[in-house]
């Protein structure tokens, strides 16, 4: 089999992550990367062993070796790229948020499906072994009628006042950022495990600082707190938290809580799943254990052993039970997905699709849409 070449644009945290992701498939290779200059990208090119760069995304839509392009810029590049990789007729995935607005999301979908491209959309925790299991769970109907779904995702990277990066400026980073950036990931992967769409929803988000000090060469995830001593006061449009209600298509309803402000909480990503047989509990910072609720016997505790799991989640599992996989294998079970899909020269809209394509991530932009209108009308929003 003649690899799958690729190309990367945007060479941050996130683009590494999809290089490592890909390297480990076996069948696809990295043979480029475009920076925002030749300088950068050579720079990095060197650091991840990568043949060719570019300083353009142009310049790299243009080599022909190229069949497939991930898009890892700053969101507010997202619209304007994945259109110009699509134009290109090459497959695209786009780290998430897919756009910006509904309309943008709206016309990516329509394009796609034009060009008949393969479209993905980086929403990574569907694909750890226990979301999987869990899913699965549910589609055998191990939980009966469920009928309430809720949960969390906390982080605390923007605690104090004196966190910047450029997902908080909303010319950049959108007019969410909490909800955008990581409730967006919790509907995602809600919405895959119960099989059901968030139809209606019911906000009350917070900034709590409207205005942070931005200070030099700060990185995302970093303790900059007492480091610098030199400022810059930017106000703040995005929320910081948030509370939201949820209804669903089949009359099931939900809540959950999204923070980038709670302090000791890094990555902390729950949901829990009330049916009438059972229940689930998953924790990303715990990913190896599905917790299994019962009313008449006791809980348990289903770890990520290959041999315990249901036979069609076993696939994504890559080690023996107890070796705990973790985000950068679930990373590599979306993008292994993704890549079987092409090499085996399937196509969107005709063959059963088990990744995140733009048609679920323009919704999730619907989604965020409806949160924000709700949050300033202080009124239930249906998702359109």
């Amino acid at each position: 089999m003649n690899k799958i070449k690729v190309g990367i644009i945007g060479t941050g945290f996130i683009g590494v992550a999809h290089i490592e992701a890909i390297r480990r498939l076996g069948f696809v290779e990295v043979i480029a990367i475009a920076e925002s200059n030749l300088e950068l990208a050579e720079k990095k090119a060197k650091q991840l062993s990568i043949p060719l760069v570019y300083d353009s995304v142009d310049k790299l839509l243009a080599n022909p070796d190229i069949q497939a392009v991930h898009n890892c810029t700053p969101n507010h590049l997202h619209a304007e790229i994945n259109k110009k990789i699509i134009q290109s007729g090459k497959h695209v995935f786009s780290e998430k948020p897919l756009c910006l607005t509904a309309d943008e999301a709206d016309e990516l979908v329509k394009l796609a499906t034009q060009h008949q491209v393969i479209h993905g959309v980086s929403f990574v925790y569907r694909n750890f072994a226990m979301v999987q299991q869990a899913a699965d769970m549910i589609r055998q109907q191990e939980l009966g009628r469920i009928f309430n779904v809720h949960g969390s995702y906390l982080q605390d990277w923007l605690l104090f006042d004196t966190d910047y990066n450029w997902r908080i400026d909303h010319k950049i980073g959108g007019a969410s950022r909490a909800v955008a950036d990581i409730g967006s990931h919790w509907c995602d992967t809600i919405q895959f495990v119960t099989g059901k769409k968030i139809v209606a929803v019911f906000a009350d988000l917070t900034t709590v600082h409207p205005v942070r000090k931005e200070g030099k060469n700060q990185e995302t995830f970093t303790n900059t707190q007492n480091i610098n001593k030199e400022y810059i006061e930017k106000p703040v449009t995005t929320e910081d938290y948030g509370m939201i209600l949820l209804h669903f298509e089949d009359g099931s309803k939900g809540s959950f809580i999204v923070s980038q402000v709670s302090a000791g909480h890094k990555n902390d990503f729950v949901f829990n799943i009330d049916g009438n047989q059972k229940s689930l509990h998953w924790e990303q910072e715990n990913p190896q254990y599905l917790k299994i609720g019962y009313r008449q016997k006791a809980n348990q505790i289903l770890c990520d052993d290959p041999s315990l799991v249901n036979a069609s989640v076993a696939p994504n599992i890559h080690f023996p039970g107890g070796h705990i996989d973790g985000w950068h294998d679930a990373f590599t079970n979306m993008l292994q997905k993704f890549y079987r899909f092409i090499a085996e020269n399937k196509q969107i809209n005709k063959d059963p699709v088990d990744f995140a394509t733009f048609t679920e991530g323009a919704y999730i932009v619907h989604i965020v849409e409806a949160i924000l209108q709700s949050a300033k009308t202080e009124k239930w929003v249906n998702v359109t």
